[in-house]
């Protein structure tokens, strides 16, 4: 006789159609991440409280659902970003990788349609979102030898395909969601998005040191090995060296060919307010070689995971290999603290040698983890024949940029 499988129930699943949405202070909004259930979705450091410190010229509401959001017992949280478009009364929300919620729930609606009510009730007239599923995933050692002119990741089957991914931009889809860039199921651009649709995990849980070590290439190795013997030293850094960051950052923008965009001050902030809300949550790396900075990388952690967010290196000095000394320290880093992914974050997707950009991925490659598509960001107007009208003058405004 077979068994029937039924899934474990949620702790609030008899409250389900008593859902409620609402305004939440920021120490309610971080109680929940911490706790077994908030930690279990994974929030990324974009949809922590202190984001809202870092990112000027934008309002920020912290929102929360469940049963009871003000007495704490919630189920999902929100960090929505509001920027007011010019000579209206109306917003534009945004919500970077976010929101923090169980996607895998089947009854999106149950959530995101308060959310929605509540966003248009708040005079906006647009919604941008950032999904957590992941949609397909590259193993290094499969990319590795693909590199081909032209060639880009789409073009290469997937080591794997997260059926929840999918479904999740089924659902939204269906609900009118567009997806930012390109829509469709190839591995075309992602020019839409504000955060990077690809980037790159290397799996942390259930591996050793020894196991970390083993899964980097030769190159990798040899050059961990060759900035030990050539005295390059790694240290953690204080807000006291993020000028010299800063300045390491310009020289690595002229050399690669990119411009973030970001003053001293922008980190400065980001520093400050990521380490008020969790001393620690952001730190910075140096590497020095005979006293010298040859190399600066900034990384964050929120729970179980950890993030590289932004490198800086000489030009002077690389064959010491700084760079890979400080990746090296803080994948031990992310380790030692628990951490279940070490992501590095953004990387192009082409596959093409001849590109520039695909330097960034070779680099990341040799770590041994892989390339993972995220669903990337869904954009959708709220309703109203005016909302529309604004929605489209937007994307045209967009557009002309």
């Amino acid at each position: 006789m077979s068994a029937l499988l039924v899934p474990t129930p949620s702790p609030y699943a008899e409250d389900r159609r008593a859902l409620r949405l609402g305004c939440i202070t920021a120490e309610a909004y971080r109680a929940f991440l911490a706790s077994s259930e908030g930690a279990a979705l994974g929030a990324a450091f974009l949809q922590c409280p202190s984001w809202a410190d870092v990112k000027e010229g934008w309002r920020a509401q912290l929102l929360g659902w469940g049963p009871d959001p003000q007495g704490g017992r919630l189920t999902g949280v929100a960090l929505v970003l509001l920027r007011q478009l010019p000579g209206t009364r109306k917003y534009f929300a945004y919500l970077p990788e976010g929101p923090v919620a169980d996607w895998a729930d089947p009854d999106v609606d149950s959530w995101l349609g308060p959310l929605l009510e509540h966003l248009r009730g708040a005079g906006v007239f647009a919604v941008r979102i950032g999904p957590s599923p992941a949609y397909r995933r590259w193993n290094a050692a499969l990319l590795k030898p693909l590199s081909h002119p032209g060639r880009r990741l789409g073009d290469v089957l997937a080591s794997e395909v997260d059926p929840l991914g999918a479904a999740v931009a089924e659902r939204l889809r269906a609900r009118g969601w567009r997806r930012c860039g390109d829509d469709g199921s190839g591995g075309g651009g992602d020019d839409g998005d504000a955060q990077p649709r690809h980037v790159f995990h290397v799996p942390l849980a259930g591996r050793s040191t020894e196991d970390l070590w083993s899964g980097l290439n030769q190159e990798w190795r040899r050059n961990v090995r060759r900035a030990r013997k050539e005295g390059v030293e790694v240290v953690v850094g204080s807000a006291a060296d993020l000028p010299e960051f800063y300045r390491l950052l310009r020289i690595t923008e002229e050399r690669d060919g990119f411009r973030l965009g970001r003053s001293l001050a922008y980190y400065e902030r980001q520093y400050a307010a990521l380490n008020a809300e969790e001393p620690g949550r952001m730190k910075l790396y140096l590497a020095r070689h005979h006293g010298e900075v040859l190399a600066a990388h900034t990384m964050i952690t929120v729970g179980r995971r950890a993030w590289y967010q932004t490198g800086a290196s000489a030009d002077h000095r690389r064959e010491v290999r700084p760079s890979n000394a400080l990746q090296w320290r803080m994948l031990l880093d992310a380790h030692a603290l628990g951490a279940d992914v070490y992501d590095m974050r953004g990387v192009p997707s082409t596959l093409d040698p001849g590109e520039r950009a695909y330097g960034l991925l070779r680099w990341k490659l040799g770590t041994g983890g892989q390339v993972v598509e995220t669903l990337g960001e869904w954009e959708r107007p709220l309703g109203g024949t005016a909302n529309h009208t604004l929605y489209r003058a937007f994307q045209a405004y967009l557009n002309r940029r």
